[in-house]
Order: structure tokens, then sequence, then C-alpha cells
């Protein structure tokens, strides 16, 4: 039985050192993801005030956020494993890509719920600039 815990253990421990890089992206991805989140819960709660009627948590949004977390983590290492162990000659740095990706739509997705949270100029037209600075962009790689 000692020899099949050291094995597992051994084993374990090759996986945490092999994806150890990615855990910086990883905890910027719960950031995101967990700001997003808590700023969706406020402004669900803002727009349930503003319309006058009751506001309660729903915990199956709550789930769909931890699968997006769970998701986005797998896909993660998915990237990593892609560029380091399979591509890792052409350096194509897919981890970083996806990483961007992710933060941000989770940006933009936190952008939208402080407008909704709060009416305030300034984040119509931070919103406004970053959808321009995304399309011009966009077009400019066309």
């Amino acid at each position: 039985m000692e020899a099949l815990y050291k094995y597992f253990s051994g084993c374990l421990t090759a996986v945490a050192a092999l994806f150890a890089p990615v855990v910086p992206m990883v905890w910027s991805l719960v950031g995101f993801i967990g700001f997003d989140f808590l700023t969706g819960v406020v402004a669900s709660r803002a727009e349930a005030r503003k319309a006058g009627r009751e506001w309660y948590f729903e915990s199956r949004l709550a789930w769909r956020t931890i699968e997006k977390l769970g998701f986005s983590v797998i896909s993660l290492c998915m990237a990593f494993t892609i560029d380091t162990l399979l591509l890792g000659f052409m350096e194509l740095h897919l981890t970083n890509l996806l990483a961007g990706f992710v933060c941000g739509v989770e940006m933009w997705s936190f952008l939208e719920n402080a407008c909704r949270i709060s009416d305030a100029p300034l984040l119509r037209h931070l919103r406004g600039l970053v959808r321009q600075k995304v399309r011009e962009e966009v077009e400019r790689n066309e």
C-alpha cells in the first residue's frame, strides 16, 4: 500500500510541477472571473431595486460561474500543454493568447456590469472607447 501511495503522490507532484508556470495566469483568470461575478450580482440587485421588485441570489448562476472558471482553467492547461510539449518549437504563445482573450471578455463584462450599476457617463464613455479600439484593431488586422 505504501508503494502505491508513493507512486500516486509522485504522479501528482509531477503534474503540479508541469503546470507550475501556468499558476499566475490561473490566478489572473480567477480574479477576472471573480470580479465579473461580484459585479454581476451587484448589478442584478441594482436593477431589481430600480424596477421595484424583490431580489434574490440564484445559485444556478453561481454554478455557471464555477463551470466557466473550471473550463477556462482546463483550457489554459491544455493550451500550455500544446505550447510546451507538442509545439514547443513554434513559440505560438497559445497560453498567453487564451488567457488574454478570457480576461478581455471578463473585463468587457465587468464594464457592462459597472454601467448597469452606475449610470456614470465616464463608464459609458470607457465602454465605448474599448469597443472602438477593438473594432479598429480587428479592421486593421483583416
